[in-house]
């Protein structure tokens, strides 16, 4: 029977970015990353509550556990990447924006309202992250990852499925789903890139952030969304 995981912790890779690795290379070289056969293969990070986490439907092709914990191992290193090329690029080599320049307004929205400089350079990132994404897990796992997929009410099933409207919607980053099948949703991800020191130790102090968990809720099923930022890794509530 084909496993579904649903990861209750958070992965956790290796504590440091160099600066010459890629997230896919940084992968391959720790043997731990590849898969084993059955239900049974798993990653070391991965807790023995999170492989017993959930069952599949055999209707369905999703991702095994150990390809759920592959990619969200894949998806931390292209947080770390992104911050730390755009960190790189902005500010000069070891450098990162203080809690000042994080605050720093740099500009207004169409509706007048200040844009400060963390929200510029998680756009930055996210752009970033994104190329990440689709070279590096879009590639291993064409079939079953998209990027930010638009989600709204559907009439006649009472759910949510893909629409290009924007009323009502949500428009998770990443999203793990059966085999060509957007709408049958396995596990939700958003990259935050928090900016000062406060929200680098606990990014789910933004209640921003809480309520739009909370409303992914209604696409992720069984799998509770999660979360990605380059110093804490997958983390969710």
């Amino acid at each position: 029977m084909i496993t579904l995981l649903c990861l209750s912790c958070a992965s956790t890779g290796p504590s440091r970015y160099e600066q010459t690795d890629s997230a896919t290379s940084a992968c391959l070289r720790n043997p731990a990353c590849y898969n084993l056969p059955g239900n049974e293969a798993v990653l070391p990070w991965v807790g023995q509550a999170a492989r017993a986490a959930a069952t599949a439907s055999a209707t369905l092709r999703v991702l095994e556990a150990a390809d759920v914990a592959r990619i969200e191992y894949l998806l931390v290193e292209c947080a770390k990447e992104a911050n730390f090329k755009v960190n790189e690029r902005e500010y000069g080599e070891g450098k990162i924006p203080d809690d000042d320049e994080c605050k720093r307004v740099v500009g207004k929205d169409k509706d007048g309202l200040p844009i400060a400089r963390q929200m510029e350079l998680g756009k930055l990132k996210h752009d970033r992250a994104f190329r990440c994404v689709q070279e590096e897990i879009v590639r291993l796992f064409p079939d079953h990852v998209s990027i930010e997929p638009r989600y709204g009410p559907n009439d006649k099933s009472g759910g949510y499925a893909l629409t290009g409207r924007w009323t009502k919607s949500m428009k998770p980053d990443v999203v793990l789903h059966a085999s060509g099948q957007p709408d049958q949703i396995q596990c939700i991800y958003d990259f935050k890139f928090p900016c000062t020191k406060l929200s680098k130790a606990d990014p789910l102090s933004n209640s921003d952030t809480l309520t739009q968990l909370g409303r992914y809720k209604d696409l992720g099923r069984n799998c509770k969304p999660a979360i990605v930022t380059p110093q804490m890794g997958v983390v969710r509530e």
